[in-house]
């Protein structure tokens, strides 16, 4: 759904809203510090002489700049309506691809937030790498039974980079069949990892998220935690040279315990249409219970970026070249996670 072609006309947003004010800087004055009289015996000492033309002064201490306030309950409820309001009229926008802004920052974002702070308490390092404008292509390994790994780094994307910027997923079409995920998943900006897709995102200038590993990365065994499978042919590699923007790699410690996968029941996966049915220590054996994630401490780190703008024109088509850079990437990964698993203490705590 798309805005009507009809002019709409603009409103003045005032620079603070109303009730929301913000206060004038107070002062306090310093009092001076009081000086015995003279006595009657001693001559009065002359005072120092003032500058030429400059009277007595009065010295002002300014209080501190009061914090921002938090949003308001009513700042919440005007958000909600607004959000209600441009639902109902239809005045919202949608790209190509079927990514709703306004509907990702209001609705999708504030649940997943809760997640990234409150229960894995994400740690990030490395956002300086990411660039404030014009495409570049995440890479991140891949793991945690259930691809909650690839929200928290869209979260974190946007929460700590200083432009906000939204990260544009690339997810497997069993994403897209499943009922009312598939829809979500449109909405919040995510498309299908195929190459004509993923090289239309990065030559508009988006940030694009790949977990090369799919399906054999989630869903590997416990014992295999934290070892990168392979990458495929390489085909993200391909769509990042032809668009001429940088390589992030991007480590992700933590999710590997979420969910350990201690097995596997195939038959019922096949049924079901899904790559596999994990057994964990907790699930299916506690039913919904055993389905919620071990709140375990989680770091994303994004590494340096690796250009891809020096190389020439017949070089992009060398399969051994991608394949080489591809294995670049990989290797670039699971050092970073190597390092980062040499400093963790604990799976739980910092």
């Amino acid at each position: 759904m798309t805005r009507s072609a009809e002019a709409v006309e603009a409103q003045v947003i005032p620079l603070h809203r109303p009730g929301r004010e913000k206060p004038p800087t107070a002062v306090k004055p310093v009092e001076a510090p009081v000086l015995p009289l003279p006595s009657a015996s001693a001559p009065p000492e002359p005072a120092a002489p003032s500058p030429a033309g400059v009277g007595p002064q009065t010295f002002f201490e300014p209080e501190p700049e009061p914090e921002p306030e938090p949003e308001s309950a009513a700042d919440g409820l005007a958000r909600a309506l607004t959000f209600l309001r441009n639902r109902l009229t239809g005045q919202y926008r949608v790209d190509e691809f079927g990514f709703d802004r306004e509907f990702t920052d209001t609705l999708l974002l504030p649940p997943l937030r809760l997640l990234y702070e409150k229960w894995f308490r994400v740690s990030t390092s490395g956002v300086e790498n990411l660039p404030d404008e014009g495409g570049a292509l995440i890479v991140s390994n891949h793991s945690g039974t259930l691809p909650l790994d690839a929200v928290m780094t869209a979260v974190a994307v946007h929460d700590e980079h200083p432009a906000h910027r939204h990260l544009r997923m690339l997810g497997a079409d069993l994403v897209f069949r499943t009922p009312v995920l598939g829809a979500l998943a449109r909405k919040s900006g995510q498309t299908l990892a195929c190459h004509p897709d993923a090289e239309r995102l990065l030559r508009a200038g988006e940030l694009v998220g790949v977990w090369p590993e799919g399906f054999k990365g989630i869903g590997k065994p416990f014992s295999a935690r934290y070892k990168l499978q392979r990458f495929g042919r390489g085909g993200f590699v391909a769509a990042a040279l032809r668009a001429g923007v940088p390589i992030i790699p991007c480590s992700i410690v933590g999710a590997e315990e979420i969910y350990p996968k201690i097995g596997d029941i195939k038959p019922l996966a096949r049924l079901l249409g899904l790559p596999y049915f994990p057994v964990t220590p907790f699930f299916p054996l506690l039913g919904v219970l055993g389905a919620i994630p071990l709140p375990t401490k989680w770091y994303i780190e994004f590494g340096e970026p690796i250009e891809t703008g020096a190389w020439q024109p017949d070089e992009l088509d060398d399969p051994m070249f991608v394949f080489n850079l591809t294995d670049q990437v990989r290797e670039a990964i699971q050092h970073a996670l190597y390092r980062r698993l040499s400093q963790r203490t604990s799976v739980f705590s910092n």
